[in-house]
């Protein structure tokens, strides 16, 4: 596909962007962090609430990890790879610009100087936007067969396979059937071909036989003749 090359990189550019922002200025993003965090704290009570460094630290880190696997799909190293690494690493950020529920768990209400719920809401449709972006890439084979194309033509070449197997043995069988059926009929030919020449051999001999009496006889009156005439 000719335009690859081309929306790879386009496709990867936000990420990147993101990325950047996030490592260079961690702050701002700390701050729309720490509502899902703190959310996530209030609602499992294993996991503990975050310091604002060990916030700013995770914030960095992702978007490291977010402009590392941005620059591989841009370059086209691991394509299908690294655009599901982009799909997972959005996923917190589409928790954390969720509309529905606030900090707090008490409905939807935006936290006193945070973000309003259009704002929100405009960057949850975003992130769910760059997710199905990246799952469309990781989805991307290059034209090659993907697993579900595999798997179904790898049963059809099963069931051919067997078909030919099954067709192979039931032509064995008819030739093995026909030659047998040959055979009888060549030793029945045979054999008559030999009670043929049997019998014509006995009847030539019979008319040779025959032959030689009517020799006989005619001699022996050819004799009888001759002091006849004298």
């Amino acid at each position: 596909m000719i335009l690859r090359p081309f929306a790879r990189p386009m496709l990867a550019a936000w990420y990147v962007g993101q990325g950047v922002d996030a490592v260079r200025h961690p702050g701002e993003h700390a701050a729309g962090a720490r509502a899902g965090a703190d959310l996530l704290s209030s609602t499992v009570e294993q996991v503990p609430r975050l310091t604002d460094k060990q916030l700013t630290l995770l914030v960095r880190a992702h978007g490291g990890a977010t402009v590392v696997a941005g620059l591989l799909l841009a370059l086209g190293k691991a394509p299908r790879t690294s655009a599901l690494a982009l799909a997972a690493l959005t996923v917190p950020l589409a928790v954390v610009d969720q509309p529905f529920t606030s900090a707090k768990g008490r409905g939807s209400g935006s936290e006193p100087g945070g973000p309003s719920r259009s704002e929100r809401t405009s960057r949850f449709l975003r992130d769910l936007g760059g997710i199905g972006a990246a799952l469309i890439a990781a989805a991307d084979t290059e034209g090659r067969p993907g697993v579900q194309w595999r798997v179904a033509r790898a049963r059809k070449d099963l069931q051919l396979s067997q078909h030919l197997r099954d067709a192979g043995r039931s032509v064995e069988r008819s030739v093995e059937d026909a030659a047998h059926g040959t055979g009888r009929r060549t030793r029945r030919a045979v054999k008559d071909a030999r009670r043929t020449a049997r019998l014509e051999t006995y009847a030539a001999k019979e008319r040779a036989r025959a032959a030689k009496d009517t020799a006989r006889h005619a001699a022996r009156k050819a004799r009888k003749a001759v002091p006849a005439v004298h």
